[in-house]
């Protein structure tokens, strides 16, 4: 080392002589003191800057130095496959020192699970449901196991916070608070976010109420500009036969937008010849694990994958990353890229290969708003009544019961319990939870809705669909939806595709939810269900700007630059560089404001009824009596979306809520006032086109 690093002397030498480290990373060298301290801090670096070393090196040597003793640092990451990589990597650290670490998810068996509680490690690796499952569980001591936490580690810590584990998290935390004795430090770690300070006084929570320190910590010179390039293929069959003409001997990575695009996608390279492998959340966790492992030992490959691998999995040096169409976001595009240039000598990579005119759109304006500088900022869902609710309905199964009185004690003044009060009078209400003498505890109604399992609907914060099991034999290869078992299907005339391979259906057991299948020669297909998404107002609008001639900041193959000066012609009509275009027919009027779903559905329901609005990400859609003045006209205050009662049934715990609460909460989730304002007052441009169709 250079100098001293500050952390412990044992630590020091493992790292230059196990590890072959020179000196610690900037990030590393940058967090020892404030991490010292005590501060909860918030450690941002590039994929394989670092992070966790970051966080891990300098706990161990104040667990060291101040004699910490039992459980003291919980490290938690939004997936069990994140936290089995790290596993390997922290039983080395650990055991330099003398200490332990230890896994608890939903595949960890019942003998590892008597093994940690007997004898707890010094880390525990876990999910937050997980952690809930050991509140709630009447197998575990929580207040015996958790009393001596000193430390959360929250890995990829914009992943929680963009959604209700987020909330889920920080509430699991402050029940843990309110048993641990002592202060519990906050350390988050991620690669890209556009707001790190709002996220760490998020994560904060009754930490920074009572005035504990706050630090976000990055170090180290930006990453190298990265080699970007966009093509136009047109299809998934034609971006087979790309990938595999480009960098043989080289190992690739392929981003699918969904999984049925990355089973095909799986089948044409393998057609072609291409050693591939493949990874998404429906399939089994053999075969996910089969994948990554070979990828990770393998030269000359490719692994497809949807976002399971997006995240900081170590699937060994990667040396181009291909993005089949294009990701919702810049943050996500980031974390991909992150995933090259790992190795000295390597750079940063993407090759866009978009399959559609809509999807190269889509990637051309990604790669504007990349090249602003723009990174989206995270935020938290907003009004999590619904996980207020899981909460009250935990709590009772943790504590058995609990005072009506003191109920807000329990989370330190979060904002997910700034519903609170209303939430729990519909509880005791509805008989969720059972009152006598000032106790609340479990009632009848959250016996019959939650209580199957021991009540392992309610430690999920997230709902998935029904899939059906797929085997062949006593292997299980993954799960498929129902609406891919259509008749011809189903009686073995057409071959399903998962895994990349191709299978013919045997039988069908729906009362058990298993496919019985065999090997099948022939191209398969494969559906899951799907919606579209809201985009973001930045995200059309850079789409806009490249409609209106700002190039992407990257290399265009010849056909994409015929796909981009067809894409403009064929818009020409639908943008304006001074206005937004409304565009008149004899039926209906198309006002091309670009400005997101939901800015256009929350401008939608402030007007009136009988212009009939229609609305996409691109668009509103009217019929030809309306009138542009009603829009200038409109007031947006306190005007929410309209929400479908049935879309209800998409929050997970709705029943814990009353419907108009629920539906509440759906909105003010899809609002957008800012945007919204700006389509009504923005200058308009009046189009009337004699050939011109909206729907072309």
């Amino acid at each position: 080392m250079s100098e001293p690093t500050g952390i412990a002397p044992t630590l020091e030498y493992h790292v230059a002589n196990t590890l072959g480290w020179p000196d610690l990373r900037p990030l590393q060298r940058a967090a020892v003191a404030p991490l010292r301290s005590g501060a909860d801090c918030l450690l941002i670096a590039p994929t394989a800057g670092g992070k966790t070393e970051a966080a891990t090196f300098t706990l161990l040597t104040r667990m060291t130095e101040e004699g910490w003793t039992g459980l003291s640092v919980v490290y938690v990451a939004p997936l069990k496959a994140l936290l089995n990589n790290l596993l390997p990597r922290l039983e080395q650290y650990t055991a330099w020192l003398g200490r332990r670490v230890a896994l608890w998810h939903g595949d960890i068996g019942v003998s590892a699970r008597r093994a940690i509680l007997s004898e707890p490690p010094d880390i525990l690796l876990t999910t937050p449901e997980s952690l809930e499952a050991m509140l709630v569980s009447r197998r575990v001591d929580h207040r015996l196991l958790f009393r001596g936490l000193r430390a959360m580690v929250a890995d990829e810590i914009h992943s929680f916070a963009a959604g209700d584990r987020g909330w889920h998290l920080v509430a699991v935390l402050e029940r843990i608070q309110r048993i641990a004795e002592h202060r519990i430090q906050r350390i988050g770690l991620s690669a890209t976010l556009g707001n790190p300070d709002e996220v760490l006084r998020w994560y904060q929570g009754s930490n920074a109420g009572a005035g504990v320190v706050a630090s976000v910590v990055s170090a180290g010179d930006p990453p190298a500009e990265p080699e970007l390039a966009l093509d136009y293929v047109g299809s998934v069959e034609n971006a087979a036969v790309v990938i595999a003409a480009l960098h043989a001997s080289e190992k690739r990575l392929v981003f699918c937008e969904s999984r049925a695009q990355a089973e095909q996608l799986t089948y044409g390279l393998r057609a072609e010849g291409v050693t591939t492998f493949i990874s998404h959340s429906s399939l089994s966790l053999d075969e996910r694990r089969q994948s990554e492992r070979a990828f990770a030992e393998a030269r000359d490959c490719v692994i497809v994958s949807t976002s399971t691998l997006e995240l900081g999995i170590d699937i060994g040096d990667l040396d181009r990353m291909i993005q089949l169409d294009a990701p919702r976001s810049v943050s996500s595009f980031l974390q991909r890229l992150g995933r090259t240039g790992r190795r000295a000598g390597t750079s940063r990579n993407a090759l866009f290969l978009a399959t559609e005119q809509e999807t190269f759109l889509r990637a051309a304006g990604l790669l504007q708003l990349w090249g602003t500088g723009f990174v989206e900022p995270i935020t938290p869902p907003p009004s999590p009544r619904h996980i207020a609710a899981q909460q009250f309905l935990a709590l009772a199964l943790q504590e058995g019961r609990f005072a009506r009185t003191t109920w807000r004690e329990w989370w330190g003044g979060s904002p997910v319990m700034a519903d609170g009060g209303e939430v729990l009078a519909y509880l005791v209400d509805e008989e969720f939870l059972a009152e006598e003498s000032g106790w609340l505890f479990i009632g009848p109604r959250a016996e019959r809705e939650f209580g199957g399992r021991n009540f392992m609907e309610l430690l999920s914060t997230f709902l998935t669909d029904l899939e059906l099991v797929v085997h062949e034999g006593r292997k299980e290869i993954g799960s498929i939806s129902p609406i891919s078992l259509d008749a011809d299907v189903q009686r073995g005339a057409k071959p399903l595709l998962l895994a990349g391979r191709a299978w013919r259906v045997r039988s069908v057991d729906w009362k058990r939810h298993i496919v019985d299948v065999e090997a099948h020669s022939s191209r398969g297909r494969v559906r899951w269900a799907s919606s579209s998404l809201p985009e973001s107002f930045e995200m059309m609008r850079a789409r806009r700007d490249v409609l209106l001639g700002s190039d992407p900041p990257a290399e265009l193959s010849q056909r994409a630059v015929t796909a981009l000066e067809t894409i403009r012609s064929t818009w020409s009509e639908r943008v304006d560089p001074s206005a937004f275009v409304f565009e008149r027919g004899e039926v209906e009027v198309t006002y091309w404001s670009m400005a997101g779903l939901r800015a256009h559905e929350t401008l939608a329901a402030a007007l009136p009824v009988e212009f009939e609005t229609r609305s996409t990400n691109e668009y509103m859609r009217f019929t030809a009596v309306f009138d542009l003045t009603a829009m200038r006209l409109t007031d947006l205050d306190g005007v929410l979306p309209y929400v479908d009662p049935r879309a209800v049934e998409g929050l997970k715990f709705s029943a814990a809520l009353p419907e108009r609460l629920a539906r509440e909460t759906l909105a003010e989730r899809f609002v957008d006032h800012e945007h919204a304002s700006d389509v009504a007052t923005a200058p308009v441009a009046v189009h009337t086109p004699a050939l011109f169709s909206p729907e072309a």
